[in-house]
């Protein structure tokens, strides 16, 4: 909590993580950043740094300092952002796009995770030690389509 002053942190100007998002998505507007932008400048990929502004990960002091004087947010959002989150939501989206993620789960996860087994089998693939990348794919025929690569450990179950 160092170089934080006491009178900031006794009565802070954020109250919640949830906050510290709010002000992360209007600063963005305001100064009219890009999630790729603000990735290059903490050293991360766009994927981890937009989860990280959206309050799924954990950031070390280093990397929220550095995020607090991107978005010129008051010093207690640094911990804030050093604050292990809690991780995923038990609703089922309304926004479009996410829906979209939880029916192509619907749709293929039973196939994905056979095949999963079939060629590394019985397992799980983390969500810990997990990248992903997401990218424009140009189809001049079809329309250009978003092409999202997730690589996780292969986590094998244990028999004991």
């Amino acid at each position: 909590m160092a170089n934080i002053p006491s009178a900031q942190l006794l009565i802070p100007s954020i109250k919640s993580r949830h906050e510290v998002i709010e002000q992360i998505y209007a600063q963005k507007i305001r100064l009219g950043l890009r999630w790729t932008d603000m990735a290059a400048q903490i050293g991360f990929s766009k994927e981890w740094t937009t989860a990280a502004c959206l309050g799924q990960m954990q950031m070390n002091a280093e990397e929220a300092d550095k995020l607090v004087n991107i978005f010129q947010l008051p010093p207690i959002a640094k911990l804030w952002l050093q604050t292990a989150p809690s991780k995923g939501s038990t609703v089922l989206p309304a926004d479009p796009l996410l829906y979209r993620f939880n029916e192509v789960l619907s749709v293929y996860g039973p196939a994905l995770k056979e095949l999963i087994h079939e060629e590394f089998g019985d397992g799980i693939m983390s969500a810990i030690d997990f990248k992903v990348d997401v990218q424009r794919e140009e189809d001049a025929e079809r329309g250009d389509r978003v092409k999202i690569v997730w690589s996780g450990k292969f986590l094998p179950y244990t028999r004991f």
